[in-house]
């Protein structure tokens, strides 16, 4: 067996701020921390903080009054944060910048009497942090045949905007309509799918073709994930996604494929690693790395930790 361990892969910028967030979170306020929403969407990250005391809610009803609540890497709406803000909650804010981003042009084309179009999936916590910001001029789409039945009350104060994790080539077509339908709508300075996640489809496509099988470790509510699945699938390629090692059916190759081994931007590395360890045991596979690109971008931790807690003061 022959194993393309494709790279860049795992956790970006965002995902290592958030993470690094709530640990430092733990270290210097104790448990319970609360966490709205998943901190990222993988299983094995979620996990691994529940053994550590941290509480993930998705209702603020949920925490006790005063207590640390973490905003998890996909962010929330305005909504959200007036009610913690109500319960006197100590609010860590661990939203990625990029989804920042996003939020920040939804609000300032509202304000400014635009109709903002989100390209998204509907129900990602991403998305329903982003509509929050203005309900009332955000129209959601997620497909070119939700463009066609677009109504919108004036085409000629248009803008699009989409969820950063999204197919970057599922994106452009569905850009490509908008454009085609409403010639005077206007974008974002600066593309919305984040860096990250297009150098993962873009290691995807490269190595896709001498492929034979397809892993993808992350868990299936990570959207990041599930589009490099659906890329390894558009390549003609038996394509599974998976958590980690448990997932693996050994029956499912018979030791002889090139097997292209990926990760969403949420998955652990040592989880991928057991992946590995486990085809080298069983099929003496053979490793290959093939890096597209070093990242190097890092993301500040939030204000709230960069400020010295009141025992370090003292």
């Amino acid at each position: 067996m022959r194993i393309l361990l494709a790279g860049p892969r795992g956790f970006c910028a965002g995902v290592n701020m958030a993470i690094d967030s709530l640990r430092l979170a733990i270290e210097r306020f104790g448990t319970p921390v609360y966490v709205y929403h998943e901190i990222v969407h993988n299983r094995w990250v979620v996990e691994r903080f529940v053994r550590q005391g941290v509480v993930f809610v998705d209702d603020l009803d949920q925490i006790p009054q005063g207590a640390h609540l973490l905003y998890s890497a996909h962010g929330v709406s305005p909504d959200v944060q007036r009610k913690a803000k109500q319960r006197e909650l100590q609010v860590i804010d661990a939203t990625c910048p990029l989804v920042t981003k996003v939020h920040t042009e939804a609000r300032r084309y509202a304000r400014a009497g635009h109709t903002v179009v989100l390209i998204g999936h509907r129900g990602h916590d991403e998305v329903v942090g982003v509509m929050g910001e203005a309900p009332e001029a955000i129209r959601l789409v997620e497909s070119e045949a939700d463009v066609d039945r677009l109504d919108v009350p004036d085409p000629d104060r248009l803008v699009y905007l989409t969820q950063t994790t999204l197919s970057v080539d599922e994106a452009r077509r569905i850009i490509g309509r908008l454009k085609a339908r409403f010639p005077n709508i206007v974008g974002p300075k600066t593309q919305d799918v984040c860096y990250a996640t297009q150098n993962r489809q873009q290691a995807v496509k490269r190595l896709v073709a001498e492929s034979d099988a397809a892993l993808v470790v992350g868990s299936q509510n990570s959207s990041n994930s599930r589009r490099l699945a659906e890329l390894c699938q558009a390549g003609g390629v038996a394509t599974r996604l998976i958590d980690g090692p448990d997932d693996i059916d050994t029956a499912w190759f018979d030791g002889h494929e090139t097997v292209l081994i990926t990760a969403g931007a949420s998955a652990p590395e040592d989880i991928v690693q057991d992946c590995v360890h486990l085809l080298q045991e069983r099929f003496d596979a053979q490793v290959e790395s093939h890096d597209l690109r070093t990242e190097e971008v890092r993301f500040l931790l939030p204000i709230e930790l960069r400020r010295p807690s009141a025992a370090e003061q003292a």
